[in-house]
């Protein structure tokens, strides 16, 4: 039951996020944080409220946190296309022909 349960889990956290996808979520990141901090640090001195300055910025490191952790569908928009596994050997530099001078250096 616990595996399953797990298994669960790991299919819905378990997303592919592409390279811009990446990029995007550290711009999101450091703009959503630097944003609150700053809202935090005003609210917190113009009201001189210390606790609602931290509440503020718990609750903007919160919504950090679900717009960056989850892969979101948009995170994934230009995905990689990788190359197709094939069965051939590493071509080794015994087996190359090198060309110099309209000469055929090979072994």
């Amino acid at each position: 039951m616990a595996d399953q349960l797990l298994d669960q889990v790991r299919d819905v956290v378990d997303g592919q996020i592409d390279f811009e996808g990446q990029k995007l979520a550290e711009v999101l990141a450091t703009a959503v944080l630097s944003i609150v901090g700053a809202v935090s640090f005003l609210v917190g001195f113009f009201l001189q409220d210390i606790a609602l300055a931290l509440k503020i910025g718990l609750g903007g490191t919160a919504l950090t946190f679900l717009l960056v952790v989850p892969p979101w569908p948009f995170f994934n928009r230009h995905p990689l296309k990788w190359l197709p596994v094939g069965g051939e050997p590493a071509v080794t530099s015994a087996q190359q022909n090198i060309v110099i001078d309209e000469k055929v250096l090979g072994k």
